[in-house]
């Protein structure tokens, strides 16, 4: 079991009656810095929802950015506090995604950045027999209409070996980067006392409520 996996097992059974009892749909958030773990945690979750015989999906902030990946590094670079979430992202447009899945809607028009192409795409996505939702990026936590908030309490320094693996072009070695992943440290520093779970850097689960 990696550790990821460690983290959602203690997670799961302390949330699944509330999943199962209720009627719309469930939705989850999983919030934290860059490289902690967001998207391989989400898909795990995924992996062990199924077993429980809950159809789920993951939804990633990253796709709700105003502006291509190209466009967007530009746009920090020109104007420095062209950063954040209510800035950057479209948090709007993602929460009221959350609120048609929520209110019954078999489809949502979902945005989908094409990194290698540099354009946006709009998808319609069956979700159709999907009962959770797994919302997962850095500013998930100020999303509306939340079941769940977990919170990856690793910052930037802490995942810098998990960054070095992924490997993003150049982004462990640009001093630009790292200043970006300092704000957003600061930023959203105060969202683990907004969450429900906290996953420590040690991957422990602290239940908050």
């Amino acid at each position: 079991m990696n550790p990821h996996e460690k983290a959602v097992s203690l997670i799961i059974p302390q949330i699944i009656d509330s999943i199962k009892i209720k009627k719309q749909r469930y939705i989850i958030t999983l919030a934290g810095e860059s490289g902690c773990g967001k998207s391989e945690t989400a898909k795990i979750f995924v992996t062990e929802l199924n077993k429980q015989g809950v159809s789920s999906m993951v939804l990633g902030q990253d796709n709700y950015f105003f502006l291509t990946p190209l466009a967007n590094d530009a746009k920090r670079k020109e104007h420095p506090e062209w950063l954040g979430p209510h800035k950057e992202v479209n948090i709007v447009l993602l929460n009221n995604t959350l609120v048609q899945a929520i209110n019954g809607s078999d489809t949502i028009n979902v945005p989908c950045i094409d990194y290698d192409a540099n354009i946006v795409r709009h998808e319609n996505v069956s979700i159709e027999g999907i009962k959770v939702i797994i919302v997962e990026g850095t500013y998930t936590s100020l999303l509306k209409h939340i079941d769940t908030r977990i919170f990856i309490d690793a910052d930037y320094k802490d995942t810098l070996k998990f960054r070095k693996i992924r490997s993003r072009g150049n982004e462990v070695n640009d001093p630009f980067v790292e200043n970006i992943l300092e704000t957003e440290h600061k930023i959203i520093a105060g969202h683990k006392y907004l969450a429900d779970f906290i996953i420590t850097k040690d991957y422990d689960v602290i239940s908050i409520k």
